[in-house]
């Protein structure tokens, strides 16, 4: 079936106040990336002829969203995300300031740009999961597949000007002028973030342990189905399709005897394409299933990718990269949507940062591969092998099909009360170990043990161990649900998780238990010597009912 409808125009989003101030700095920022990336790429050229090395400058952006994402992912899940956002936006205007005076003064060589240009992947790895979380502070959730579509057509948007411009400003005034330009274009997102008033979230419990906070979005996304096709999906589009972007440098340098310019003009097709994309995507998202989508994003893309392979001019490859471009931006907004719709608020900022781990790694293995495979046979060799991967991740669909759209309400149900208790517990205090007496008649076992098999994945999901299903041998209509959590704060906090979607479960399963006035609950704490600071009885006030 298609998607749920969506906005009527890929613009609607700009509605909102907030969301069109920062988008809008955001076009700023992304022009000033892509002159970047342009001026790097071609300093790379220059500095080497080896063609590992020029596609290298794509991996060295893209590689620190592998290695540090799943860290700003819970910096942003457990921190306000406006601040992180404001410090790493920072950083990279820093970092891009010293980049342009080094390669000003000429001291400047293949291994430093490599350097630079990855401190400023760092710094989009944690920028990244915070503002793609955001986006629900900014726009209602109607409308969130289209707030990320207009996030990839602002990118793209620039990518149909950002590259020329670039070119023309290396050819010019040298790389240095293009870092320079990057290093200013990051104030703009500085100057809307601290316009921006983010809501303040309610955070009654003290925030993660960061190993612990990676772990649980870690052991989310593995015990989420849907969430596991996307990724698999994400991580291998994005391991072929950057054949295109990574070796389009040393296209235009031997195969079209291009120079800086007619490189930015390739970049800007590619753009061009991309944002016809964008703008089409409602009306597509409104007449097609997801996955036909992604799959003739797979399949268009490695189309484009075969028609650049054979291209002996900018004019035999514009169409290729028209192509490309549009299947581009259709695949990883559809990417991000799925993955967004399907997690809830909670963790939502270390399953986007999974996902751009994955996808993004993707990218920065894919970038070394085709650049060692072109050097063993040929630029056009490397972009048919990735045009054949990418015929593959379409048949894949066949068995990861990509989820439609989902409509459940995944904001917390807020049932749960924490319960009086006689004992003075900390937050530290543990193990805690829950178990739940379950009345269940005969003719509903089978419907409760269905039941039971999901709620075991979503306890586990959410943070429990040691989950079992008792039944008793003498009264066998007794069943026993039973799992532990580490502290009384990871008690509390599982509970707190519990979304609506969830709920649906639960109300199913109490339908089924006999007594009417629900499950019995005992929560006990696990302990072999007790210290006397823990865990001491709470004494009544003699002036209170016993």
């Amino acid at each position: 079936m298609p998607s749920p409808p969506a906005s009527q125009s890929v613009l609607s989003p700009l509605r909102y106040p907030n969301f069109r101030l920062i988008w809008t700095a955001t076009l700023v920022a992304n022009l000033g990336t892509l002159v970047q990336g342009v001026g790097a790429a071609w300093a790379m050229a220059e500095l080497t002829p080896s063609e590992a090395m020029v596609a290298m400058v794509q991996a060295s952006t893209t590689l620190p969203i592998m290695v540090l994402a799943m860290v700003a992912g819970a910096v942003a899940d457990n921190f306000d995300r406006r601040k992180v956002m404001l410090a790493a936006q920072t950083f990279m205007a820093l970092v891009s300031g010293v980049l342009a005076v080094l390669a000003w003064a000429g001291v400047l060589g293949p291994w430093g740009l490599l350097s630079f240009t990855f401190l400023l992947g760092l710094g989009s790895a944690m920028h990244l999961p915070s503002w793609q979380a955001s986006m629900r502070d900014l726009v209602p959730r109607e409308d969130l597949p289209t707030a990320v579509t207009l996030n990839s057509m602002s990118f793209n948007l620039m990518r149909s000007v950002g590259p020329a411009l670039g070119g023309l400003i290396v050819a010019a005034a040298g790389p240095a002028a293009a870092f320079g330009l990057n290093a200013l274009s990051y104030l703009a997102v500085i100057y809307a973030l601290l316009r921006w008033q983010s809501p303040k979230e309610d955070r009654s419990l003290p925030a993660e342990k960061l190993g612990s906070a990676v772990w649980a979005g870690l052991r989310y996304v593995s015990l989420s189905p849907n969430l596991v096709r996307v990724m698999t999906r994400g991580f291998l589009f994005g391991l072929a399709a950057v054949a295109v972007l990574a070796l389009l440098p040393v296209v235009t340098r031997d195969r079209m005897d291009g120079g800086a310019t007619t490189f930015g003009l390739m970049l800007g097709v590619f753009g061009l394409g991309a944002i016809a994309g964008a703008v089409a995507t409602p009306q597509i998202r409104r007449v097609a299933r997801i996955e036909t989508i992604v799959a003739v994003s797979f399949l268009g893309f490695a189309l484009g990718s075969v028609i650049l392979g054979l291209a002996q001019s900018v004019l035999m490859a514009v169409p290729g990269l028209l192509m490309a471009g549009a299947a581009w931006v259709l695949a990883l907004s559809h990417f991000n949507v799925s993955t967004q719709l399907a997690t809830p608020r909670w963790v939502v900022g270390r399953v986007l940062a999974l996902y751009q781990t994955l996808t993004f790694g993707g990218m920065a293995v894919g970038a070394w591969l085709w650049g060692a495979v072109s050097e063993v046979s040929s630029v056009p060799g490397a972009l048919f092998a990735a045009a054949a991967l990418l015929v593959a991740g379409a048949v894949l669909g066949f068995v990861l099909p990509m989820p439609d759209l989902s409509d459940a309400n995944l904001d917390p149900v807020n049932r749960f009360n924490a319960p009086a208790l006689r004992l003075d517990l900390k937050p530290r205090s543990g193990p805690i170990m829950v178990m739940i007496d379950w009345d269940i008649p005969p003719e509903n076992t089978n419907a409760f043990l269905a039941l039971m098999g999901e709620r075991r994945r979503i306890r586990r999901r959410d943070g429990a161990s040691q989950w079992v299903l008792l039944r008793d041998l003498e009264n066998p209509d007794i069943w026993v649900e039973s799992y532990h959590v580490a502290t009384w704060t990871d008690y509390i906090r599982h509970n707190q998780r519990r979304t609506h979607r969830d709920s649906e479960n639960y109300d199913r399963l109490f339908v089924l238990n006999r007594d009417p006035a629900g499950p019995r609950v005992h929560r006990m704490i696990e302990r072999h010597i007790v210290p006397e600071s823990d865990d001491l009885p709470v004494i009544p006030r003699t002036d209170e009912p016993h």
